[in-house]
């Protein structure tokens, strides 16, 4: 990578933030919505109750978003450095959800501080995949808090830390695998071999982003009214005992962050989970779910100018090894 392309793909990753926060997610033909219909179709012709169908199902879909983002690049590269920041930025435009996930978090408190139960109930399937019949405001507002933090990670960072390391091929691969991991990536009877691959390589993919989420988390919670030390003692002490590496993290220095308690008794469509404690403070209200809106938006900004950065650093990297080699 030369340093014109370096520069592309920074420049592509800041306004393709610039046009998420502008536009939030494409109202019609939404790329990751199309990409969930063939995964669907696949599925439906492949699925076998066995983790080899499962390996080959994911494997065909990530690889195949791969090498079209690898094609796709190619091609704009013979437009000069304005075809490339096109490419970027409109592929992370199309991969991110976070102003999107903000705005459904403001939408969830403002209908529960309205008292408004059926509309939050209505809405939190936007947000995550849980059962909102059985959650009252106590439980709607948790799931809500939880899902703002986890997907913070997962819709914008992830996104951005791999478009930055590995331009449009890294951003449409790592979108098809968190996708995979929300459609299959279950311990449900249907699942559990089935979606074993597609979630272990979304926990692998995500180790990183996770933890600058984490890191991120931590800086700015004094934006929130929160403490730096709560949330790295958060961190320490309980994001091991969530069943996801990753989630973990972003979860556990969100309740830091906020202080509030996380975790317990969690009911999906597949079944109930037990989760362990993540924090030490009180349950959350819908106040707080408009504070980690908030401090998603400001971690979501922080993560778009490292990423830049990071896009050239990682392009004179490559210099670097090349004038050595």
């Amino acid at each position: 990578m030369n340093k014109r392309h370096n520069r592309s793909r920074a420049t592509g990753l800041l306004l393709g933030y610039a046009l998420d926060r502008a536009l939030g997610d494409p109202r019609r033909f939404h790329p990751v919505a199309g990409f969930g219909r063939c995964a669907a179709g696949l599925e439906r012709w492949i699925y076998r109750d066995s983790r080899v169908a499962g390996v080959v199902h994911t494997s065909v879909l990530v690889g195949g978003c791969v090498g079209l983002g690898a094609a796709a690049t190619e091609t704009a590269r013979r437009w000069g450095a304005v075809g490339e920041v096109t490419l970027v930025a409109a592929s992370t435009w199309a991969a991110l959800g976070g102003t999107s996930l903000a705005r459904t978090g403001t939408r969830m408190a403002r209908s529960l501080d309205d008292g408004d139960v059926a509309a939050a109930r209505a809405l939190l399937p936007s947000l995550c995949g849980r059962d909102p019949s059985v959650l009252d405001e106590a439980g709607l507002a948790r799931a809500s808090v939880e899902s703002v933090a986890e997907n913070t990670s997962d819709a914008t960072v992830g996104v951005l830390f791999w478009g930055a390391t590995a331009g449009v091929p890294g951003i449409l691969g790592y979108r098809a695998v968190n996708t995979l991991d929300a459609m299959i990536g279950y311990r449900s009877p249907r699942y559990r071999r089935f979606g074993w691959f597609a979630a272990r390589l979304d926990d692998v993919v995500n180790l990183v982003p996770a933890r600058l989420t984490g890191a991120l988390t931590v800086l700015l919670s004094p934006a929130v009214g929160g403490r730096a030390p709560d949330a790295i003692r958060a961190w320490r002490h309980d994001a091991s005992r969530h069943p996801s590496p990753n989630a973990g993290v972003a979860e556990a220095t969100a309740a830091g962050a906020l202080g509030v308690r996380l975790g317990g008794r969690t009911e999906y469509a597949h079944g109930v989970e037990i989760r362990a404690t993540l924090g030490t403070g009180r349950e959350p209200t819908a106040s707080d779910i408009g504070r980690a809106a908030r401090l998603s938006t400001l971690v979501q900004g922080a993560a778009t100018v490292a990423s830049a950065v990071l896009a050239v650093a990682v392009g004179q990297t490559h210099v670097v090894r090349r004038a050595l080699g």
